[in-house]
């Protein structure tokens, strides 16, 4: 199914002189109060949100997608055809909340001691708020674009990825972009105040599997050697001991030796060399591994065991336990391969090991670092004044953009919001986002894409 937009516009009046860091507020604050927790998602009260928001500047929109209550939306600010199109994109569904684990409300917007609270507050409705208020920013200000510029809100990236998917067979034409600017980046400060902007250029990719254990049932008074329970526990052992095999790629190799010049990570200069070299890869990363979970995790293939099923009685041994374990592959592993190395490591006839069916994600090589994009958010983050450094990023999550690469695209997670210290909300409880970090992230996005869509 196919719906263009036919939404009833209702009347509305903007505030004459809103800022665009008042109006990406009012944004942000009305996406937060939109309930989008995927499953069931419900998207196109979002898409219908922003479609009322841009026709009150005559920005055109469409509403596309196979479910009239999950649709993307894509509007259109049209600028000159001296280069191909920028897309802005951030998806509109939100994870699920545990209400009694939460301090506020999820979806009223909480104002807090300078936070405003909510599902989404990071991931990602913060940075779907931004594009929008720079859309209508660049569209009142009749600013000259060299492009035009692509605003894409996708519906179920959290589960399915089922909007994106959509919109590449049956629309392709309406976002295909010379590039994209997504969520997946990532904004810190060291020790010693340098801003550090990971630009995520590559990510890696969730290769959920079921580990399934078999044993013959009993009473529980009498132990058993093919106990299911024991051979499950034991094989989750192995997985989450064993040293996963070391690669390098274009980001991660950058990645490094960029990490290595901050004060915080001058440890890491002496291994560069030893990373590079295969006699001594393995057991170099497995000393960084054993410093830094993030920087391990930027090395190899990773293993987290989440969910777990066995037992239906305390004094009943089960004939059967299952694990579900959360892998994130590398992207130049495949899964057929990872699957082959786990059954080896465990080694025990009574383990299965078998795809989780679901979100499946396509394996890319990394988005360039030598396209015009790149180079503009590194010379637009290092006028932002003091010690900075802009960094090649794979990320640990997995995005729509993985999708987009896959067709050709260079994608980009732009870093533009500062990570509030050590804290990282996303699909936690109370998520949050500081007032000031969406209006200094939502200023700092403009620039990035002023530097590569205005005309000269």
């Amino acid at each position: 199914m196919r719906s263009l937009l036919l939404v009833l516009l209702l009347p509305f009046t903007l505030p004459a002189q809103e800022t665009l860091a008042a109006r990406a507020e009012r944004y942000l604050v009305d996406l937060l109060r939109l309930d989008t927790s995927n499953l069931p998602g419900n998207e196109t009260i979002v898409a219908q949100y922003i479609a009322r928001e841009m026709q009150q500047h005559s920005i055109p929109c469409e509403l596309l997608g196979g479910d009239p209550q999950r649709m993307n939306i894509i509007c259109r600010l049209a600028g000159g055809k001296e280069k191909r199109p920028l897309l802005i994109m951030a998806h509109s569904d939100v994870v699920p909340i545990e209400p009694k684990l939460w301090t506020v409300p999820a979806f009223e917007a909480v104002r807090k001691d300078g936070f405003i609270y909510g599902r989404g507050a990071v991931d990602t409705k913060n940075l779907l708020a931004a594009q929008m208020a720079i859309l209508v920013e660049l569209k009142r200000s009749g600013a000259k674009l060299n492009r035009d510029i692509i605003l894409l809100s996708e519906a179920d990236e959290e589960a399915g990825s089922t909007g994106i998917q959509w919109l590449i067979r049956n629309a392709w034409d309406k976002i295909d972009a010379e590039y994209a600017l997504n969520e997946g980046g990532a904004q810190t400060a060291t020790a010693d105040g340098t801003r550090v902007y990971q630009v995520q250029t590559s990510e890696k990719i969730p290769t959920r599997m079921i580990l399934t254990a078999r044993g013959a049932a009993g009473h529980g008074s009498l132990p058993r050697k093919d106990n299911a329970v024991a051979h499950l526990a034991d094989a989750i052992s192995k997985l989450v001991r064993a040293y996963q095999p070391v690669s390098l790629n274009t980001t991660t190799r950058r990645y490094f030796r960029e990490m290595a010049k901050l004060s915080e990570y001058a440890w890491l200069q002496p291994h560069l060399a030893a990373l590079e070299d295969p006699k001594t890869r393995q057991q170099t990363a497995n000393e960084i591994g054993d410093r830094d979970m993030e920087l391990d995790a930027a090395l190899r293939t990773t293993v987290s065991p989440t969910m777990l099923r066995a037992g239906m009685k305390v004094n009943v041994i089960p004939n059967q336990a299952e694990a579900q374990i959360d892998v994130r592959r590398l992207p130049n592993e495949t899964k057929e391969g990872v699957y082959a190395r786990f059954r080896q490591i465990i080694n025990d006839p009574a383990i299965e090991v078998l795809p989780d069916p679901g979100q499946e994600m396509p394996a890319t090589e990394p988005s360039s670092l030598t396209t015009d994009l790149y180079k503009a958010m590194e010379s637009v983050f290092a006028r932002e004044g003091g010690k900075s450094v802009t960094i090649p990023y794979m990320s640990r999550g997995a995005t729509d953009g993985a999708f987009l690469r896959a067709k050709g695209m260079a994608v980009y997670g732009v870093p533009v919001f500062l990570r509030n210290g050590a804290e990282s909300r996303a699909h936690g409880n109370d998520e949050r986002i500081l007032l000031t970090t969406l209006h200094e992230g939502t200023a700092l996005l403009k620039k990035v894409i002023e530097a590569v869509a205005l005309a000269p």
